[in-house]
């Protein structure tokens, strides 16, 4: 490795689920290894999913909590980082100076179904970086050269690391909601972080967004991202009649973005007929949607849920933001702050996305 680059670095580490985050500035830089490069991290989001699985309340598919979480750990999937050191048989068309991604997958097997069809993110065999392996809370960070997320080199890389995990989850919600320009798209939780990029990505296949959010910093927040009618949910006497009376009987779809029960009780009540809820979201503990069969039959509903997405995905809702269809709305934070921002997730009141800024650019 080049001598410019240090031997140790400064890292925020989880010692136990439930337990506090510690800054560590002692820990060893490393080394990559066989078609690994090493990325000097910049700017990192701060998820929902990073704030779970610290706390241990991380649910995996059977709605238990996930337990195979390497420990120490350190969090954080959402980072953009510059190369910095080639391993090993790495490809000739990764160059040192490429910003890349530390996105929530981090290794795949290439060869299941899953990442045949492009669903690679399901991939029986892969690794991330919310569990396995240690993520973007970190100032140098080893990455898979042959599922590497390159970045166009002129996007802002102080924006661009929440569309690694909130925006391709929500431009994948959408995706999967076949929407047509003019019909109507509900977003739960519009003024959070997943939920400010639904509205835009919704925005952008040519829906009308209906926002379901509360309080006024937030409704003043989406109305000026666009959307057409903004319901708060803590004000309303009726929202299912809300809903439908402005969307002229149910919304087309339903994205529900934020991680609460609460949220998903009556989501498929805003729906017409042959509607959508799209699920992004995820509770913590065993949360359930109580749709009677009677309604999902007679109504046609169709329900789909949506681990972020695939790659190509991904570099796709990089590219709405790089061309400014879709603007992030980001905060940036020294990285030492992440604890209070921690506590800020748990209050909920945080309007778009957190980020840290985790070390200086490479000159």
């Amino acid at each position: 490795m080049p001598a410019a680059i240090p031997t140790t670095q400064t890292v925020a580490r989880v010692y136990e689920l439930g337990g506090g985050v510690q800054f560590e500035d002692d820990y060893p830089v490393p080394t990559p290894a066989n078609n690994e490069v090493l990325a000097k991290v910049l700017y990192t989001g701060v998820c929902q999913s990073d704030l779970h699985t610290k706390a241990g309340t991380a649910a995996g598919a059977d709605g238990n909590p996930i337990t195979n979480i390497k420990l120490p750990h350190i969090g954080g999937h959402e980072g953009v980082g510059r190369v910095i050191a080639l391993g090993p048989g790495c490809a000739s068309d990764i160059h040192v100076g490429d910003l890349v991604g530390i996105r929530f997958a981090s290794r795949i097997c290439r060869r299941c179904e899953f990442c045949l069809a492009g669903k690679e993110q399901h991939c029986i065999r892969g690794t991330n970086h919310l569990h396995h392996e240690d993520g973007s809370f970190q100032e140098y960070i080893a990455l898979d050269a042959d599922y590497l997320t390159v970045l166009p080199q002129d996007i802002d890389p102080a924006i661009i690391g929440p569309v690694l995990c909130a925006g391709v989850t929500a431009y994948k919600a959408v995706l999967n909601c076949g929407l047509r320009a003019g019909e109507w798209l509900v977003v739960v939780g519009a003024g959070g972080g997943l939920g400010h990029l639904a509205v835009q990505y919704g925005l952008a296949v040519g829906a009308q967004v209906l926002a379901v959010d509360s309080g006024s910093e937030k409704e003043k927040f989406v109305k000026e991202l666009g959307v057409h009618a903004f319901i708060d949910f803590a004000q309303t006497k009726d929202l299912i009649q809300d809903v439908h009376d402005i969307t002229s009987g149910g919304a087309h779809a339903v994205v529900v973005t934020a991680g609460s029960p609460k949220a998903f009780k009556s989501a498929a009540d805003m729906l017409r007929v042959g509607g959508i809820l799209s699920c992004v979201g995820i509770p913590p503990g065993k949360a359930f949607i109580e749709v009677p069969v009677c309604t999902i039959v007679i109504k046609g509903l169709r329900i789909t849920g949506n681990l972020v997405g695939s790659l190509k995905e991904c570099l796709e809702a990089v590219e709405l933001v790089r061309r400014g269809v879709v603007k992030p709305k980001v905060s940036v934070r020294p990285f030492k702050d992440l604890p209070a921002v921690y506590e800020e997730l748990e209050r909920g009141d945080i309007a778009g996305r957190i980020v840290l800024k985790v070390s200086q650019d490479v000159d």
